[in-house]
């Protein structure tokens, strides 16, 4: 055992490995680290495995530490053989420098290295960009790999309110990027894991913005795209433009929950607007059910999660029943909890009543005026959870006349809140 590990300490001093990416980069700007990388020169498979490593890498070679289970990737290079984001070629050798490794990286920021002693490597300008609060690409490369527009896009989400922007340079290159058609060839699922990503981020309405800034946003989401241009009335949407109200509804999200997938339904809702037409505008009668339409597309097209599909589709079609709360009658207001079924899941009612307020705020002027609604529909879906089921079998009801009796008892229920908030604000 005592030679086993001195064979393993042997190899292991003369091995090069450094930490790299995210790690280097976030600790520079004083973020908590997550997940910590390493790349590792001077060394082949066979010797990564005697240490005890575990490889896991299927295109190139990637272990899991023995102990820490944190990944060292082999130092590597590659070559471009294909469109798209699987036509790459990679190559590992032991005579594979850092230098060569950290130029395939995106941007410059990522292709920082820290040496086990505390000392940065940084060979494309990383740390000054740092400094600089600028997203550049490292090299020519970069626009051989058609995800990193959505990670730069994405970057662009998470660090923005560090004051962080695209470099012009860049933005040129993703936009020559898409005009050369790498971005139809990106595949539904990294879309939208790199979508749900930003969505978490701070400031995900910059992934949008960064998209159209390139002209992405019309490949990807041309449901999106469409949005900007389009007029809406002055007197409810002071700020005009359906596309900059679509992403003050996403801020105002981002402002009111961490949920991704409130937040998709707050991008979403408002699709249907873009379809409206010329001759109606500014008024977007009927929007609702094409914007239903648009989102079950645009969910089915990149095959988003379910409840992501689902909420987004209750907030498409429902938003302006939950707006207009006390212009309706009882019977149409307890129609809206029982469409969205929120006898059987109150939370994701919970949900759509966040994202119908994020709507709601979502418009110059508007940003901090209070929205009533939401507390009216959480009062009256608490008033008709209050009716009670065995009380009403209990007094002789069967079959259907249950179903009847227990409707009638809700619409009494929500009378009388809506009673109580007409006494609360007259």
């Amino acid at each position: 055992m005592l030679e086993e590990n001195s064979l393993k300490q042997l190899i292991m001093n003369q091995l090069q490995y450094y930490l790299v990416g995210g790690a280097v980069r976030d600790r520079l700007l004083g973020r908590p680290i997550k997940d910590r990388d390493w790349v590792v020169t001077g060394a082949t498979p066979a010797e990564m495995q005697a240490l005890g490593f575990r490889a896991v890498g299927k295109d190139f070679p990637v272990f899991l530490h023995p102990e820490t289970h944190e990944e060292y990737a082999l130092a590597r290079t590659e070559r471009k053989t294909a469109k798209g984001y699987h036509g790459f070629e990679f190559y590992t050798d032991p005579n594979t420098t850092l230098i060569e490794d950290l130029q395939r990286r995106d941007l410059t920021i990522n292709a920082l290295a820290e040496t086990a002693t505390g000392e940065i490597i940084d060979p494309y300008g990383g740390q000054a960009d740092l400094e600089q609060r600028v997203l550049r690409h490292v090299s020519a490369a970069f626009a051989e790999d058609p995800v990193r527009i959505l990670r730069v896009a994405r970057f662009h989400a998470r660090y923005a309110h560090y004051g962080f922007t695209v470099a012009t340079e860049t933005l040129e290159l993703m936009r020559s990027m898409v005009e050369a058609g790498e971005a139809d060839s990106l595949v539904a699922e990294r879309v939208w894991q790199e979508l749900e990503q930003a969505l978490k981020e701070p400031n995900p309405e910059c992934f949008i913005q960064t998209l159209r800034a390139c002209g992405a946003l019309k490949v990807l989401f041309p449901e999106l795209e469409r949005l900007f241009g389009i007029p809406q009335s002055a007197q409810h949407h002071p700020e005009i433009d359906t596309g900059t109200h679509t992403l003050m509804v996403l801020q105002r999200a981002t402002q009111l929950t961490n949920s991704p997938a409130i937040r998709f339904a707050a991008l979403t809702h408002d699709l249907g607007k873009g379809l409206t037409p010329t001759d109606m505008l500014p008024s977007h009668h009927g929007h609702e059910e094409r914007s239903y339409d648009l989102v079950r597309e645009l969910c089915q097209r990149y095959h988003a999660p379910k409840d992501f599909q689902q909420l987004a589709e209750l907030n498409a079609r429902y938003h302006t029943h939950i707006h207009r709360a006390f212009e309706q009658q009882a019977k149409t207001c307890l129609t809206v909890l029982e469409v969205c079924d929120a006898f059987r899941k109150p939370e994701r009612f919970e949900a759509l009543l966040i994202a119908c307020q994020a709507d709601s705020q979502g418009r110059l002027g508007f940003e901090q005026r209070p929205y009533p609604q939401a507390d009216f529909f959480r009062a009256v879906l608490q008033a008709c959870q209050a009716v009670n089921v065995q009380t009403i079998i209990q007094q002789g009801y069967q079959g259907a006349q249950i179903r009847e009796r227990l409707h009638r008892e809700r619409v009494t229920a929500t009378k009388q809140v809506i009673h109580a908030f007409k006494l609360h604000n007259s």
